[in-house]
Parts: structure tokens; sequence; C-alpha cells
């Protein structure tokens, strides 16, 4: 490519791994495999007279040759799955460090791009190395999941004709992945086609649970092991309650169990007012993992027809409601330019209250904007798909919470209670006791 008067060369090293993110061959074997791969690589990018390579060492040595033999200008070299090639006794770590601390920084003109499917390996091993790689990137490249106006502009380009709520529907099971939004088919609607995909026998995303897990990491079982105990509290637990229902060891391992899920968009963390650091509160926000938890987990036997026939029941309404609030968690960007504080600095949490009087069942709001022109937004979250109408004894309930927030928190902002609907709030006499409202069609706005 060529772009400001700059000649680019890109060189792509990629390595084989199996489906479940596990090598296909023995331990002994995959380092002689993934090192002929990398030669095969070299050979295709103009390194002609290559013998087996025996080492990693080796390998990133005759790669540099091949770097030094290209023309001047920058050259990008992208070494994707990299997880996979650091397999047991293989030495590629080193290998990588000496290959970048001993050739590389002494050029101006080598762009190394680190990729790989294995989340905790990137985390661990590159975010988090104390060696030769430490203080070493130069940037992060984070693939943000897409929110809902860029899912509905790619659905477009599909030819996928849904209206808005279905797209909501489809983000509320699917979230942000571009990869499973594109597996929906235009010919089928909505509900043939999560049918299709996750109740059919042999359907592509049926599996996708366990799949996706063991392939982001590389030891899964304490990953899954917190999620599925996150995914039966909906308000989300502290790190002691983690460690008390799920049994894994309150160490630096759980510490960097929890730093990835968040990474990865699997949870959100956040401080609740007043409180220490370490008393934070994870919630579990991924869409998938919680629709897999209601409708799929152990289910051997699923109606292929699942979701067609279910999509009116009580259950379904229930957990639409439960996930409209998790995508209002996604959209933060758009409730603030809603609420017009895109500029403002805030501080985004949930908030919950456990009273001391056993008669009283406390309170909880899953999103919070206190703002630094002395306001905060409690954020009421309904899924209805007709105007949400607020009563009198709704009503009350939300003055009441108002007051208890302000009474718990000691907040000297003033309070203001949004109300975050599909199709706004009706106007009737008790509509104007809130102060601002956020609809679906907002959240499909752009962020300022």
């Amino acid at each position: 490519m060529a772009g400001n008067n700059v000649s680019y060369e890109h060189t792509g090293i990629k390595t084989v791994k199996g489906e479940c993110g596990q090598s296909d061959l023995s331990k002994s074997d995959g380092m002689k495999y993934q090192l002929a791969e990398f030669a095969e690589s070299l050979r295709r990018y103009g390194l002609n007279k290559i013998k087996r390579l025996t080492s990693w060492r080796e390998a990133f040595l005759k790669l540099s040759e091949l770097l030094e033999k290209k023309p001047a200008g920058r050259k990008i070299v992208f070494l994707d799955e990299c997880p996979w090639m650091d397999t047991p006794r293989s030495d590629f770590l080193p290998a990588l460090d000496h290959f970048w601390n001993g050739w590389c920084t002494m050029r101006k003109d080598i762009a190394l791009i680190i990729c790989g499917s294995a989340a905790s390996w990137v985390v661990g091993q590159i975010d988090g190395d104390v060696g030769g790689l430490h203080n070493r990137l130069t940037r992060h490249i984070y693939l943000r999941p897409f929110n809902l106006g860029e899912c509905k502009r790619f659905a477009e380009a599909k030819g996928l004709v849904m209206t808005k709520t279905q797209l909501l529907e489809c983000y509320m099971i699917f979230g942000g992945v571009a990869y499973y939004w594109d597996l929906l088919r235009k010919d089928q609607g909505l509900a043939q086609n999560i049918d299709r995909l996750l109740f059919a026998r042999g359907g592509a995303l049926a599996d996708e649970y366990h799949h996706l897990y063991r392939a982001l990491f590389r030891k899964p079982e304490p990953y899954m092991a917190v999620v599925r105990a996150l995914g039966t509290k909906k308000c989300g637990m502290n790190r002691d309650e983690i460690i008390a229902e799920t049994g894994l060891a309150g160490n630096g391992k759980l510490t960097e169990v929890l730093r990835t899920l968040e990474q990865c968009d699997f949870i959100r963390a956040y401080s609740l007012p007043n409180k220490a650091k370490n008393d934070r509160i994870f919630q579990l926000i991924d869409n998938f993992t919680l629709f897999h938890f209601k409708f799929m987990d152990g289910v051997a036997n699923p109606m292929p027809n699942f979701w067609s026939a279910a999509e009116q029941t009580q259950a379904v309404r229930i957990w639409c409601g439960h996930a409209f609030e998790r995508v209002a968690l996604q959209h933060v960007d758009q409730i603030k330019a809603k609420l017009g504080v895109s500029g403002v600095i805030t501080r985004v949490f949930g908030w919950r209250y456990r009273a001391a009087d056993d008669g009283d069942a406390g309170a909880q709001i899953d999103l919070v904007i206190e703002r630094d022109d002395r306001v905060t937004n409690l954020c009421e979250v309904k899924y209805r798909k007709g105007e949400f109408a607020i009563d009198e004894k709704y009503d009350l309930h939300l003055q009441s919470r108002r007051e208890t927030f302000i009474e718990e928190t000691g907040t000297s902002n003033a309070v203001h209670i949004t109300m975050i609907t599909v199709n706004g709030v009706r106007r009737n006499p008790y509509w104007n006791d809130i102060q601002s409202e956020v609809t679906l069609d907002d959240l499909f706005g752009t962020p300022e």
C-alpha cells in the first residue's frame, strides 16, 4: 500500500489451531508444525533459500533476513494467533523478545502487530509481561463490539429487513458481535434465524458458549466458573461473594481472571459510592452468555422451533426486561448524548442498597450517571413495546428510591430521574415527576 509518500509492505504470519482453540497436533508435534507453517510464510513473502526451522529464535532470525531484503519504506509484520505458537517449552516469547529488542528497536521502519484470539494469553503474556517486552507496546487495538447503530447499518448492508425493535431483540441475544450478525439470512425472519442458529440440530451457534470460552482462554475453567456464578445474580457480586460461590482461591489468579473478563467485555466492574475500591461489584453483561444461561444451558434436545414458539411467553417477557437493561449499560455514550452531557466529565456506576430491616427489600439501580455539573441521573430502564405509563404506585416508588439514594450516598448533587424506554413515556400527570427520558431511537444514535 502507498500513503503519504511512504511505501508499506505487509508480512503476515499465521498459525493453525483447532476449532475450539486447541492445537490439532500433539504438544510434541505442535511446535514443528508451527515452525513449518512459519517457514512456508517466509517463502511466500520472498525468502526462497530456507531450510527446515528448528527453533523460534532461528525463525525470527530468518524473518529479519527477509525484512532486510525488502525495499526501503515501512514494513508491517503481522503475527496472527501468537498464543498457539507459544506452545510448552517452545521458547517463543524469549525469541520474540530477542527479535524485537535485539533487532527491531534499532530500526525505524518496522511495525510489529501481535494478535491472538486467546485473550488471556495476550493480556497475561504481552500486556502483563515483566521481562523484555515490558512497556514496549506502542498502542492497543481495542476491537469494541458494534453498537446498535452500527448493527443497523451492518444489517442493511446484508439486505436484512428488520424493525428497530427486532434489531434490539437481535442485539439482546447476540450483542454487537459482527460474526453472529453475519450468520443471519435475509430470507428468514428473526425468529427463524434464531431457531436455525441456536436451537436446530447442528445449528451454527448451538455449542457456541463452550467453543467461545475455550477459544478465548487457554484454561477456561476459572473463567467459566466466574461467569456462571455471576449469571445467577443479576445485580452482580463482589470479590468475596465470587470466591464463596465458585470456590476459587482469592489470589492473583482470580484478579487476572476478573481483569481479563472485564477487558473482553464479558463483565463490567464498578465501585459503589463511599465504598473502597477493593469492594467493587462485578456484573455479567455479555448478552450471548446470559441468553445461553437462560434458554440453552442444560437443554439436551431443544425444540428446533423453540424461539418461534416461546416469543410471547412470560419467561421471554421477563428476559426482555433484563436484557434491555444490559443494552442500556452498553450504550451509555448514546444516553449521555441525549442528555446533552457528552462533554461533561461523568462517573458511571450501579448502586444497590440493602436495608437492615429484613422487611425492606432494599433498592437497586443498574445505571447511575454522576456528572461534574453537580447533577446525578438515576436511570430507570423499562421494556415495553408500547408507551410506558407511570401510575401512582410506580411514581411513589420512583420518588422513594430517589430519596433513599440521596440519604444513603449523602450526595449534594441534584438527583434527576431518567426513564429509558423503547417507545417513550406516556404524557400523564406523573410524567412531570421525571426530569428526562431516553428512547430506543436515541440508543441507535451516534455519540457526539
